[in-house]
């Protein structure tokens, strides 16, 4: 089997995910636009013997909709792909530098360049700009710059020695929360919540808590959500979910209990929150209780985001066997389209593999 045919099958495979039944169909929503590279680690060798150089990946940024996949793009580098709030626009990194494309995956746009390393770019909900992360090297501390969607210089929105990540836009655009993590004198690093004005202007400080990590903010106008807890990865992590005025007052708790809670995603308005828990995914009603959505393999890593309407979610789930992306419908919890995605294929040394940054193109809401 070709190195093609082999990617072309597991393409096939993808499409499933959101192949509805004809008793059950799914509401029309927009495409989940991910990251895939195919890899071909096996040796070949011509008529005489000798290896003949290792196959280059095949891969891009990918769109399922409808039953339908299409690879918007063609370079395997692409990766960590956001929507524009109308959902004309996407914004994604290649190579390390960001890149804005229309929907379709046509008008491909180079926004930033140089040494530097960028990711993680976020469009503004006015379509205007581009928040995202830039290092000077693999393993630096990280500033926030800000790009205009149709090209132009990048500007430095947040910098310091420290290390400024996870930013947040409001959905008016008006505010960025972020998250500054700041080395310690007897080591580690202490994360707290900044928020700063798309200009640059008006940084300000909004946790001070001593021996407490703040991070995984979202930004929800007049509203902050974020996690409070230790943030480094392994046993020690653990976190409660909390809110707080903009301006850093008023904090208080929204979950709390048996389980380390995690902030995944905030539904169109702010008002409903999806949480991740132990080996769970929940739902949460701000002012009401919380309700499990649905669980998730053991020690598994998960990323997941509302669909434009907050009816729908979208999970990526990876372990150290599979990965996989499933479809949640909110008021069911009934999970469907699973797929596995990034299983080795059936033939030794080829493997396909998802980024785990994915995004659900918004739609208009109906009336």
């Amino acid at each position: 089997m070709s190195h093609r045919s082999i990617l072309i099958s597991v393409l096939v495979a993808v499409a499933a995910l959101v192949a509805p039944s004809a008793a059950n169909a799914a509401p029309r929503t927009g495409a989940i636009v991910f990251s895939m590279v195919t890899e071909d680690h096996r040796v070949a060798k011509d008529a005489e013997g000798r290896e003949l150089p290792p196959k280059a990946p095949e891969g891009g940024i990918y769109a399922v909709r409808d039953q339908r996949l299409n690879q918007l793009t063609e370079d395997p580098s692409d990766t960590e792909p956001d929507f524009s709030a109308d959902g004309h626009t996407i914004a994604f990194v290649r190579d390390g530098d960001v890149f804005s494309m229309r929907a379709d995956g046509s008008g491909q746009r180079q926004l930033s360049s140089g040494p530097e390393l960028d990711s993680r770019p976020l469009v503004s909900p006015n379509g205007r700009y581009i928040v995202f992360e830039r290092r000077t090297a693999a393993g630096a501390p990280r500033d926030l710059y800000t790009v205009r969607v149709g090209g132009g210089a990048p500007h430095l929105l947040a910098g310091s020695p420290a290390d400024e990540h996870e930013a947040s836009i409001s959905p008016d655009g008006c505010t960025i929360a972020f998250v500054r993590s700041t080395e310690q004198p007897g080591g580690g690093a202490a994360d707290d919540v900044y928020t700063v004005r798309p200009a640059g202007i008006r940084l300000r400080r909004l946790t001070r808590t001593a021996g407490v990590d703040e991070f995984a903010p979202r930004s929800l106008d007049e509203t902050i959500v974020f996690s409070r807890g230790e943030s480094t990865p392994g046993p020690s992590a653990y976190g409660d979910i909390y809110a707080m005025d903009e301006n850093g007052r008023h904090v208080r708790r929204l979950i709390a209990g048996a389980g380390s809670s995690y902030v995944e995603d905030a539904a169109a308005g702010g008002r409903t929150l999806l949480f991740r828990r132990d080996q769970s995914l929940w739902v949460k009603q701000l002012g009401g209780r919380g309700r499990m959505l649905t669980d998730l393999p053991d020690n598994s890593k998960t990323t997941s985001v509302f669909s434009s309407d907050g009816k729908q979610v979208a999970a990526f789930t990876e372990t150290k066997e599979e990965q996989s992306i499933s479809v949640i419908d909110v008021a069911s919890g009934r999970r469907g389209y699973a797929q596995v995605i990034g299983r080795p294929s059936s033939e030794e040394g080829v493997t396909t593999t998802i980024g785990p940054v994915i995004a659900w193109q918004p739609v208009p809401h109906s009336r």
